[in-house]
């Protein structure tokens, strides 16, 4: 009871706060900053910040890093990045997301017997994009080669002493590695013993990968003896990898596993600088990459709650929480049915969507007494002067939210798709007992990692890659692990017009740098992994300091809760793997009684953890001391360091 109260007094008022007590101490550097998901990926960056690199080099190498520790991802996976550039005082918004190959379209997965594209193996990929995506940041604005941004990474394929984390990972996927040639003699370094993986510990040695990055270097020098440029240089090296002998050698392993990618795939793709998206929030402005990754929903989340006094309602209060669950539903709601590639869009709804007037129309829509099961999309066109292309599946969908009849609340279904009626008469009773299962929490966690670093002279970066994670299908002899980015399409355009898969084509992710600006100056980078609920958990990161005065290390610490009302991204094979679950809550156990009582009676179904948030990434720059505070979660893997 003493340990309860204790807990109370320091997380129910964090108004002003700032000694608070963290369990992990906050980050503080004059020159640099460098935060990630491993602390050897972390030093990876410290190192290069210490050979006089830019923000834009080191988190390159802390990129490089993660992915030959397979941190959730590898080097065959995708790359989104904020990056701001003091030169100009602007910023850039770095798209390497993979694309849809050739052959992949909803007839081909369709007639494989899928309602998405699979979680695993080579039909699955996307085209890679993380080395385009480095090699395009590192040329443009960094300022040093890539053999010196690869050199960390390099050393750590030859070997490095696996931790724990990653080798369980192994051991828990081996029955998938199994059926993949080329993983298998990677990964498994103890064929047919009770325990295949590496041990925690053990020196863990890629030298297939250590080939493939040797190559990237050799081809950027021999750019240089020919007197080519740094950028030219970098540039070749890229050019190796989509065109050449390393290109030559995914495709084969692509293809020979059952996979789509072509050499043309790879040839014709490439990473695009984009404008970013952004809103101003009571004077700052929050920057998040387009409609193609799910960011722009805390953007609207934020359009939203400006009208409402949320410090007035005190930090996770059950108004607080109440008011920022029925937020989030409607923004995700959105999101479900209006996301996609704008590349593919011809009728944009995102400047509707991230309006002030429509924001003001969604927050009349918060039901203030009861948690609404049927929160679906609303209709953005019309503030951008326009009649919504789509109308007649949102008028469908309405007659779809009655929960009496069987239906499922706030999701979308085609009267004419009879298999699709049965499914969601089937899930009715799931729905009203509010089954989550372990099964569907990984699907909606499924991680990622982030990267964040900052230098004296004002860049700041903000990187969310991910894309061939463990269990991962290695590629021929190259050593890189494709995406599986390809589950986040869907196959029906009565899900969501905007995201149906298509050759050429970028899936809708939940990847979500993020960026922001005070003044027009940089105010906070921050990130976070854990799949649909990456912007559940950054909105509250994000105000928790802005609303209610917390550093970041307090607010990366602080008890977050989740909604489950939402169309899951990733996992699953099947319509019933991904439906929303209306009105259910994980909620941190420190939640006080009073509060879980009054949310059972508002029609929330609870569940509670110890950690309810991926872990938090973050860099606050403080102007007012010319310094930088890194923050980092006080869980998982995430480290950070500054000098």
């Amino acid at each position: 009871m003493k340990r309860l109260l204790i807990l109370f007094l320091l997380l129910g008022s964090y108004t002003g706060m700032q000694a608070q007590q963290t369990q992990k101490p906050p980050l503080h550097g004059k020159n640099w900053m460098a935060v990630t998901g491993k602390p050897l990926a972390a030093t990876a960056g410290a190192m290069i910040f210490q050979q006089r690199g830019n923000a834009v080099d080191a988190a390159c190498a802390m990129l490089a890093a993660t992915c030959t520790m397979w941190d959730v991802l590898s080097w065959g996976g995708e790359t989104q990045a904020l990056i701001y550039n003091p030169k100009t005082g602007k910023v850039i918004a770095i798209n390497a997301l993979g694309v849809a190959p050739t052959g992949a379209t909803p007839a081909f997965y369709k007639g494989k017997g899928y309602d998405f594209p699979p979680e695993y193996g080579p039909l699955a990929a996307v085209t890679p994009g993380t080395v385009g995506g480095l090699c395009y940041m590192l040329a443009e604005y960094g300022t040093m080669s890539l053999k010196q941004v690869l050199a960390p990474a390099m050393e750590m394929a030859a070997g490095y002493p696996i931790e724990a984390q990653t080798a369980n990972s192994i051991e828990r996927g081996k029955k998938y590695i199994k059926e993949w040639p080329y993983s298998k003699a990677v990964f498994l370094t103890h064929p047919g013993e009770k325990r295949e993986a590496p041990e925690a510990g053990e020196i863990f040695v890629q030298k297939d990968l250590l080939a493939t990055l040797n190559k990237l270097v050799a081809a950027e020098e021999n750019a240089l003896r020919q007197h080519k440029s740094r950028k030219e240089a970098i540039m070749a090296a890229y050019d190796r990898f989509y065109k050449g002998d390393i290109a030559a050698e995914f495709v084969r392993g692509c293809q020979e596993q059952g996979g789509l990618i072509t050499l043309e795939d790879l040839a014709k793709w490439k990473p695009i600088e984009e404008t970013p998206l952004h809103v101003n929030y009571k004077g700052i402005d929050v920057y998040k990459l387009q409609e193609w990754t799910q960011g722009p929903m805390l953007l609207q989340s934020l359009n939203i709650l400006e009208n409402f006094d949320l410090k007035a309602m005190g930090y996770n209060s059950t108004e607080y929480i109440h008011t920022l669950y029925q937020t989030m539903n409607l923004a995700f709601a959105d999101r479900d049915f209006y996301y996609g590639d704008p590349a593919f869009n011809k009728n944009p709804a995102i400047q509707g969507l991230l309006s002030k007037e429509y924001a003001r129309a969604r927050a009349q829509q918060v039901n203030r007494t009861h948690n609404d099961a049927d929160a679906g999309p609303g209709d953005p066109y019309p503030y951008i002067g326009k009649t919504n292309p789509y109308l007649h599946f949102l008028q469908e969908r309405t007659q779809l939210t009655d929960t009496s009849n069987g239906r499922q609340p706030g999701g979308f279904v085609p009267k004419h798709d009879a298999a699709w009626q049965q499914t969601i008469a089937d899930l009715s009773q799931v729905y009203a007992a509010n089954k989550v299962d372990s099964a569907y929490m990984d699907r909606l966690w499924r991680g990622t990692t982030s990267v964040e670093a900052a230098d004296k002279d004002g860049w700041v970066v903000s990187i969310t890659p991910s894309g061939g994670w463990l269990p991962a299908c290695i590629a021929g002899k190259t050593g890189i692990g494709m995406s599986q980015r390809a589950q986040s399409f869907v196959l029906d355009s009565a899900v969501c017009p905007f995201n149906v898969i298509a050759a050429g084509k970028r899936p809708r992710v939940t990847l979500t740098p993020s960026l922001a600006l005070k003044e027009g100056k940089p105010f906070l980078c921050f990130g976070v992994q854990g799949g649909d609920t990456q912007d559940q958990n950054l909105l509250q990161f994000f105000l928790n300091v802005v609303e209610f005065g917390m550093t970041v290390q307090q607010a990366t610490e602080a008890a977050n809760f989740n909604t489950n009302q939402l169309w899951l991204s990733l996992g699953g094979s099947t319509i019933k793997d991904r439906e929303p679950r209306p009105g259910s809550i994980l909620l941190n156990n420190n939640t006080s009684e009073k509060t879980r009582k009054a949310l059972e009676q508002m029609g929330y179904h609870l569940s509670f953890g110890e950690r309810t948030s991926g872990p938090v990434n973050a860099i606050y720059i403080d102007r007012a001391h010319g310094s930088l505070w890194g923050g980092s979660s006080n869980h998982g893997e995430d480290y950070g360091i500054g000098w």
